[in-house]
């Protein structure tokens, strides 16, 4: 089975991304998992450090390991929004693909300072693992939002960009390029969406020559999303739209069927409703972009 690393070399060279996919509890994975596979595409699993504290650093590891093994299919694990070098150690300790450390409310210097000591020491645990690093603003909370802050002081430059990366060493950088973690309730009506900054995300991309994830994806127009996979983008972030669908299924399947206390007949209809959403998304990042290369010579 390809590496991690592998995989993002070969969607890069293919014009497409791979979907990245928050999950909190079964029904979650169950549902992530079985849209990737359906689709026959590789996906990557993201539990934060709440998330993780929820479901069991080491148990979302061994259910991602026993998906993968079943079904031999491509699925891995990434440690989202890591804030302390401990987390981290826990998460590499327990076998995950990839860490997102994510120190991204310090002052720059600091941000650097700590990142390139954390990729420094987690390589030394595992060679293999990925480390992701993150600068610029993008907001805090994969919620329902009633208005938007104001992040465009906080973008992410292209130099910014080139001397965080050479700097620290980490394989996959995480930009704000107009991204926001969480919706608005406008977003969830449909009444707006989020619109992203593709040159600012080719500028990075030709100034870092490193892999590129967008966080705080969901809500954004899907013609954004597609433009900014071929602007450079490797790894799509979707959480709070799972979770808007996992509560909307819960709810109506609690509607109607209001007697009944049994969590399998209750939450077959909720894995349906989210795998659904899934689809759509992977669908999506994995129909080919023209690419950031070929951007940037036209």
């Amino acid at each position: 089975m390809r590496s991690l690393r592998q995989i993002l070399s070969h969607t890069q060279g293919c014009g497409v991304a791979l979907g990245h996919f928050n999950v909190s509890d079964l029904t979650l994975l169950q549902a992530v998992s079985a849209g990737a596979r359906e689709l026959g595409v590789p996906v990557l699993i993201g539990v934060s450090e709440g998330e993780r504290s929820f479901l069991g650093t080491q148990q979302i590891a061994a259910l991602v390991k026993s998906l993968r093994e079943q079904y031999d299919f491509e699925i891995f694990l990434n440690a989202d929004h890591t804030h302390s070098l401990a987390k981290a150690e826990e998460a590499v300790a327990a076998g995950f693909d990839s860490v997102v450390f994510d120190l991204s409310a310090l002052r720059p210097e600091e941000n650097a300072r700590e990142t390139k000591r954390a990729v420094e020491v987690l390589k030394s645990k595992n060679t293999s693992v990925l480390i992701e690093g993150e600068i610029g603003d993008i907001g805090t909370g994969s919620e329902i939002h009633d208005r938007a802050p104001d992040l465009r002081p906080n973008l992410t430059s292209p130099e910014e960009a080139r001397q965080f990366v050479a700097f620290t060493g980490v394989d996959v950088l995480a930009p704000a390029v107009g991204n926001m973690h969480g919706m608005l309730n406008a977003m969830v009506s449909g009444a707006t969406r989020k619109h992203l900054d593709f040159e600012r995300i080719r500028q990075i991309k030709a100034a870092t020559g490193t892999f590129l994830t967008l966080h705080g994806a969901s809500g954004t127009d899907d013609r954004d999303l597609m433009g900014a996979i071929a602007a450079g983008i490797n790894i799509v972030h979707i959480n709070t739209e799972l979770r808007l669908a996992w509560r909307r299924a819960l709810d109506d399947s609690l509607a109607r069927q209001p007697g009944e206390v049994v969590p399998y007949k209750l939450l077959p209809p909720v894995v349906e409703t989210v795998k659904q959403v899934v689809r759509s998304r992977l669908e999506l990042f994995n129909r080919p972009q023209q690419s950031a290369d070929t951007q940037l010579a036209s």
